[in-house]
């Protein structure tokens, strides 16, 4: 829930900046909102990698913390 409150709030103050740059400089804006899917459609192979990597770790840890949580050392 807390999560849902933070996404909120950043998208609600990234929509109140870019009305201020619409207000100051109206063609930057424009050309940002034009260009924005753009940036993220080639970001979007960086966020797979990162999420593939992520996963790796992730993986990596749960192999060397399994002799441990089968012993008893479980989460408390």
């Amino acid at each position: 829930m807390r999560f849902d409150k933070l996404l909120r709030e950043e998208a609600m103050l990234s929509f109140m900046l870019w009305l201020v740059v619409l207000f100051v400089c109206w063609p930057l804006a424009l050309l940002a909102l034009v260009l924005y899917p753009v940036f993220w459609l080639l970001l979007l192979p960086f966020r797979l990698v990162g999420i593939g990597v992520d996963a790796v770790f992730e993986l990596l840890r749960a192999v060397v913390m399994l002799p441990a949580r089968v012993l008893g050392g479980g989460r408390r």
